[in-house]
């Protein structure tokens, strides 16, 4: 792993730990709203963050009483993400980069696939070219579904800068995603132990999208 491009929140110690907490808890799980807004909340947290390392320029403001500079987001990023987990920490992101424009992706694993081959049905964004890209996911399993989507979305010009933001990753979906996109900026909420033999993130917290919206067929 590289670690100058890969971030951990839960390192340093902040109420993001306990809104990660929640999401594991088996009891807290059971309220769905609860689980949304906590994604939503891990959103806003690493959107903070994340803008400290853009780029900034001072501008004049007008208050009712004199002018006045202030130092401001000089360009707001492209918000990414890929249905339907991926919604509430969306939002999240959206709450700070309210000026952003935004994609979404439908990407899936077939059931019963053993070789976990991602397919993609689905893709609606803005151009990228010599955009800023924020590509948000909150788990980041394999890895296959992010790059995948990532490549794909290449179509549709080559950003100048690609951040991707997961709430909990495992070392092998964070290995494939820096072999495949070396040129991205990691920011992860926790970083676990590994992937079971179903690809599920452990200690992780179960199915992201499930535990959103409700189970699917």
């Amino acid at each position: 792993m590289d670690p100058k491009r890969l971030h951990i929140i839960s390192q340093t110690p902040s109420l993001a730990n306990h809104f990660i907490s929640e999401l594991r808890d088996v009891t807290v799980q059971k309220d769905s709203l609860r689980f949304r807004r906590n994604l939503e909340r891990l959103g806003e947290v690493m959107a903070l963050k994340i803008s400290e390392t853009l780029a900034y320029q001072e501008q004049t403001i007008q208050t009712p009483l004199t002018e006045t500079r202030q130092t401001l987001l000089v360009e707001f990023p492209v918000l990414a993400t890929v249905l339907r987990a991926g919604l509430p920490f969306h939002q999240g992101f959206l709450n700070y980069f309210d000026q952003s424009t935004c994609a979404f992706v439908g990407a899936y694993r077939a059931e019963g696939d053993r070789q976990l081959s991602v397919h993609l049905d689905y893709m609606a964004t803005p151009h990228l070219e010599d955009k800023i890209l924020i590509l948000v996911d909150p788990m980041l399993a394999t890895g296959k579904s992010l790059v995948l989507t990532y490549q794909d979305m290449l179509r549709y010009g080559t950003p100048k800068r690609i951040i991707i933001a997961a709430i909990i990753a495992s070392p092998e979906g964070v290995a494939h995603v820096q072999e495949s996109i070396p040129e991205a900026d990691l920011w992860l909420g926790a970083l676990d132990e590994c992937l079971n033999e179903l690809a599920y993130i452990v200690p992780g917290l179960g199915d992201a999208g499930d535990l959103a919206f409700g189970a699917k067929k």
